[in-house]
């Protein structure tokens, strides 16, 4: 886990104030440097542990009387609800305010680099049927198909050929993230999109290009939607900025 290592290294002190753990999505509140930043990550379940099969998460009761730095290296966990933690608490420990950022969200940026070209996109994403009409030809990979995508197994085959490949932070959840990127050609142009995508300029170190993120900035209703299920298109409606961070190179 390179990438998730690069990540953990050299994080700074925080004050944990508040976990939610949602229906859908995952919620870290942070103060870092007397700053209130809150970090995102997608809800991943597990139906092992939900059986019987030991907790999901061991400290869940005690979360807040952990260090922010325990909290992140729960990003390296087998267990999907305490890894979904982590990668909300790096969020929120990574999250620091950039003059870089530029107001764009994913799917501007993938129709903007995917005009006329192969695209891959891992992950299901609600602009879907309108990229389709924007770009080349578009490749859905998805772990749980709908109509249309294609099953993960395929990225194989798929990735190799796309000349713009978008990978899901939800890859970094589930451990899949380095095997995906490694499949991508070195002429391809690679990013990084969903609330789950640390907006940290250390993914330009493993072949990724663009980043788009979210920033939580109206982070009581944006608690309160977490906590009450909500999915992420009334998350951003609550008070959540999308923004990218592009590699030097396209700056």
């Amino acid at each position: 886990m390179k990438l998730l290592s690069s990540l953990l290294a050299d994080l700074p002190v925080a004050t944990v104030n508040d976990v939610r753990v949602g229906a859908f999505w995952t919620a870290v509140l942070l103060t870092v440097n007397g700053e209130k930043r809150c970090g995102l990550a997608s809800t991943l379940r597990s139906d092992e542990h939900h059986r019987g099969g030991g907790p999901a998460v061991p400290q869940a009761g005690h979360l807040l009387e952990l260090s922010a730095d325990t909290l992140a290296q729960m990003a390296t966990s087998d267990r999907p609800p305490a890894t979904s933690i982590g990668i909300a608490t790096l969020n929120a420990l990574l999250q620091q305010p950039s003059a870089d950022w530029v107001d764009l969200n994913a799917e501007d940026v993938i129709d903007r680099y995917g005009a006329g070209k192969n695209v891959a996109l891992v992950g299901h994403f609600p602009f879907i049927p309108r990229l389709r009409e924007r770009v080349g030809q578009l490749w859905v990979l998805e772990q749980r198909p709908s109509d249309g995508d294609l099953p993960a197994t395929a990225a194989e085959t798929v990735i190799p050929q796309a000349d713009v490949v978008a990978i899901t932070g939800t890859t970094l959840i589930n451990h899949t993230a380095e095997s995906l990127l490694a499949l991508c050609r070195p002429s391809a142009r690679v990013l990084m999109l969903g609330p789950s995508t640390p907006l940290s300029p250390k993914l330009f170190q493993f072949g990724i290009d663009l980043i788009s993120g979210s920033v939580v900035e109206n982070i009581p209703t944006v608690l309160n939607a977490v906590s009450q299920g909500a999915n992420f298109r009334q998350i951003h409606r609550a008070g959540v900025r999308l923004v990218t961070l592009a590699a030097p190179s396209l700056q």
